[in-house]
């Protein structure tokens, strides 16, 4: 399995983790207890070292299953939580972010109860608080690494300028942001900061939500049901956007098919590629797609698939979050 570093904390992981949401929310139904158990014990077995999780993911309830399933078995993995929105407990709507260090320090305890583990080894600040300075939210993660109880600190959806006034208080070990052949916004200003600054990128969603499998064909068969994000208000899914976007993930399968690759594994790939200071957290709830995903590690692009892939961005229709979605991100 090929591994990379987390920024300069010294952690390595391996390139290509599990985004672990989707186990309890958002993309349907949660899964079985035992079955979601078992997927995670089958990625370990495949080599898969870094599992990535977040204190509102069933609202804690993702951060129990990784404490069922790791237990006895944290010396094997790479464990990255997440902090600050808050949701209602009743209705699961968002409230808001609460980056104060005293939440800081309510939240990382909370998370280490519901999963039953000595210490986080990433800890990340999930989204920017605006009713916080930076500086004082960095100042209390540093303390929970001084008193070795977090390994490393990661920002997620964080703009530049916040990037680089979080880092002048304490090293930031990865920027955890969404990043794929359609969604590049970043490479603007964010990814060059990260590489000023040593920092690693994880990128969420490298398979564009599961559209950049090319699993689907049309519209008729995009995802449904109250339980999943994407049809109930994920943009690039809803129909007077995907049928557009879909012709273009025919580029991704066309190039997959010369290969005698899949396309998810064209797509993570490209993600890779982008440097060895980019790692991606694909999540599934499937063994399946969970050994596809991994066979993108001997999928090798040429410079003129890059250049095909490269052209895509710039055409997909609809944004990658709703309207209050992305009002958080980038900030």
């Amino acid at each position: 399995m090929l591994s990379r570093n987390l920024g300069q904390s010294g952690i390595s992981v391996s390139a290509i983790g599990l985004g672990c949401m989707g186990l309890s929310e958002f993309y349907g139904e949660s899964m079985q207890e035992s079955e979601a158990i078992h997927l995670l014990h089958r990625a370990v077995d495949l080599g898969i070292t870094h599992f990535d999780t977040a204190e509102i993911y069933g609202q804690g309830q993702n951060e129990q299953l990784l404490g069922k399933a790791f237990a006895g078995r944290w010396d094997q993995i790479v464990l990255a939580t997440k902090f600050g929105p808050q949701r209602d407990p009743a209705t699961g709507a968002f409230l808001g972010v609460d980056g104060s260090p005293a939440n800081v320090r309510s939240s990382f305890e909370k998370s280490l109860k519901r999963m039953g583990a000595e210490k986080i080894d990433l800890y990340y600040l999930h989204r920017v608080a605006p009713a916080t300075q930076i500086e004082d939210t960095m100042g209390e993660l540093e303390k929970l690494v001084q008193e070795g109880k977090i390994g490393a600190v990661g920002l997620s959806e964080a703009s530049a300028k916040t990037i680089k006034r979080a880092y002048a208080v304490h090293p930031i070990a990865a920027l955890q942001t969404e990043y794929s052949i359609f969604s590049r916004d970043i490479e603007q200003d964010i990814l060059p900061a990260c590489v000023e600054l040593g920092i690693s990128l994880v990128a969420y969603s490298p398979l564009g939500r599961g559209m950049l499998t090319g699993r689907y064909s049309s519209t008729s068969d995009r995802p449904t049901g109250e339980s999943d994000f994407r049809a109930q208000m994920q943009p690039r899914f809803q129909p007077e956007n995907m049928e557009s976007n879909l012709k273009l993930v025919e580029a991704i399968k066309e190039i997959a098919a010369q290969k005698g690759c899949a396309a998810a594994q064209v797509s993570l790939a490209w993600v890779l590629d982008q440097g060895d200071h980019v790692l991606a957290i694909p999540g599934t709830t499937k063994l399946a797609n969970l050994q596809t995903n991994l066979g993108a590690l001997d999928c090798r692009l040429t410079e003129e698939d890059k250049a095909i892939l490269n052209e895509l961005a710039d055409q997909v229709l609809g944004e990658r979050y709703p309207p209050e979605g992305m009002a958080g991100v980038n900030q």
